[in-house]
């Protein structure tokens, strides 16, 4: 694929939706780290319907300090691997307070460092709390660089480093929301909805389906 065409099929999902946005729920840049921190292997519906009850109770790190770790379980025992994700986020709620002052920072580095934080979370972080130009490669993101051929790769991380070196600049920002929101709704994975995709005559998927 060339830059023309990766030009083009940016363009048309921009033009579908010019202000992209997470469905995770958040008012804050903690808020959203600690959302990430549990939508691993969850959905964002989960995560926002035990948030929902979280927040208004404790929304900062030392009130999830104060809440502790067993009150913590209870808001969000509703999503899968609770139990690791409670303690990395206790965890990660003390070293926010001992070393940033309760915030969150703004650095790959220091984000990676926090329990529960990989790769992928601080990209989403740096991304969406703080507008820098990331690109977090989730299984939907994996999935449409390669079908449609805008950035193949056999590994998550062959996949981002060629995205962030193939999408134009003008698109970086708000490519990581364009393409998630893409593959979860439209390049799905066992049927993909090509009839109704705004990018179906630039992609160059061979088994295209017609609805």
């Amino acid at each position: 694929m060339n830059r023309d065409k990766r030009v083009q099929i940016f363009t048309l999902l921009r033009d579908a939706n010019p202000s992209p946005e997470t469905e995770l729920n958040y008012t804050s840049p903690f808020e959203l780290l600690i959302s990430v921190i549990l939508s691993a292997q969850a959905t964002d519906i989960g995560v926002n319907k035990a948030t929902a009850h979280l927040y208004p109770v404790a929304n900062t790190p030392q009130q999830i300090l104060d809440l502790g770790l067993d009150r913590l379980k209870e808001y969000v025992k509703t999503i899968g691997l609770y139990n690791t994700k409670a303690q990395n986020i206790i965890k990660t709620c003390d070293i926010l307070v001992r070393e940033y002052g309760g915030e969150v920072p703004a650095t790959r580095k220091a984000l990676e460092d926090l329990p529960g934080v990989g790769r992928k979370t601080a990209n989403v972080v740096l991304n969406t709390a703080f507008g820098q130009p990331t690109i977090a490669v989730d299984t939907h993101i994996f999935r449409v660089a390669n079908r449609t051929g805008i950035a193949p790769g056999k590994t998550v991380r062959e996949v981002e480093d060629r995205l962030m070196r193939l999408v134009p600049d003008e698109f970086k920002l708000d490519a990581h929301h364009w393409l998630i929101l893409h593959g979860r709704y439209t390049c799905i994975a066992r049927k993909p909805r090509c009839g109704s995709c705004v990018i179906h005559d630039l992609c160059e998927y061979r088994k295209k389906t017609s609805e």
